[in-house]
């Protein structure tokens, strides 16, 4: 049957990673820091595992390999490889400032692989949190590269203000970073392109100046002013049991969230369509999903894979989501 199934994640111990994931969301994973979580990942730098039902212990691609029904009609699932990536991100520290490439050059330059489009939900911000979008002045590659060589390349850089419950969307081409201080969910393509550009003159686990990647970094990067970000207008939309607004869209995925207030007596019904499947990432409360004579039960933290063309399916608690699909 089409019925739900709950994800591992793989984890990522980067240098700038905190300790929230594990005591917010319960990631049990064995790093002191853990910085990333990739919840809903068939990318083979980080795949995710099923831990519920007939498929426990495989991995999701494999899975979706076995059964392509699972995934409904999207033409861009091949070989199990579904076309977008769900983590959870806690930044202790500052991350580097980097760039994504777009489909069309990462295409070309990265072996054939995606390009890097993706969106930020706040789950946490702490008072003075910021991040990095883009440069308050035009540049040229000229001048960035002056302003690495001499240091000041950070007072080109614009600040924003981050607070819980914002969304960013960060297009291919865009200069950022996630600021300290920050836990969010990021929803993006199926890709690990990452080019740094400035990274504060860190050093890794070894002692080694972390690696740069400034050519690619400019070859791709919109170096003019950014304009400061406004969040969209956001509707809630109520049915009984469960209201949605969504946060973002974009030609790779759309992301809503859903906030879930139902008894046992009175539960919300739920069902995917036939094509596409859907990806519930759980960022508050707690609850089960039921159909027939099973129940499935999720909270904070937890990432629900739901197959298109569900069967009808009841689910029940005071609960929160992302619900991602494409």
């Amino acid at each position: 049957m089409h019925i739900p199934f709950l994800l591992a994640p793989a984890g990522k111990d980067y240098i700038w990673g905190g300790t929230r994931l594990k005591k917010d969301f319960a990631k049990q994973l064995d790093f002191s820091s853990l910085a990333e979580t990739w919840e809903c990942s068939t990318h083979p730098d980080g795949p995710s595992v099923v831990i519920s039902g007939p498929y426990q212990g495989q991995a999701l691609q494999n899975v979706l390999v076995k059964r392509p029904d699972f995934v409904g009609t999207h033409p861009q699932v091949v070989n199990g490889q579904i076309p977008i990536l769900v983590k959870l991100i806690d930044a202790a520290q500052d991350l580097s400032v980097q760039v994504h490439p777009s489909d069309e050059y990462a295409r070309v330059n990265e072996n054939g692989q995606l390009g890097k489009t993706e969106m930020w939900y706040v789950l946490h911000a702490e008072p003075d949190a910021k991040l990095v979008y883009g440069f308050t002045r035009d540049m040229t590659r000229e001048l960035v590269l002056k302003t690495l060589e001499d240091k000041t390349f950070p007072q080109y850089l614009q600040y924003i203000p981050v607070h819980t419950n914002d969304v960013f969307y960060i297009e291919p081409g865009t200069v950022h970073a996630i600021g300290k201080g920050i836990v969010l969910a990021e929803v993006q393509e199926n890709s690990n392109i990452t080019y740094r550009l400035y990274d504060y003159d860190r050093v890794d686990k070894s002692g080694r100046a972390r690696a740069l990647h400034r050519t690619q970094a400019l070859a791709v990067a919109n170096l003019k002013a950014g304009t400061e970000p406004v969040q969209p207008m956001r509707v809630l939309n109520y049915q009984p049991g469960c209201a949605k607004e969504l946060i973002g869209r974009c030609k790779y995925f759309l992301v809503e969230r859903m906030l879930v207030n139902c008894s046992t007596e009175h539960p919300f019904v739920y069902q995917t369509g036939h094509n596409s499947f859907r990806v519930l990432l759980c960022t508050q409360g707690e609850g089960y999903i039921s159909w027939e004579t099973e129940k499935l039960p999720f909270k904070k933290g937890d990432c629900l894979f739901v197959p298109a063309d569900s069967i009808p399916l009841q689910m029940v608690g005071n609960t929160q989501f992302l619900q991602v699909s494409c």
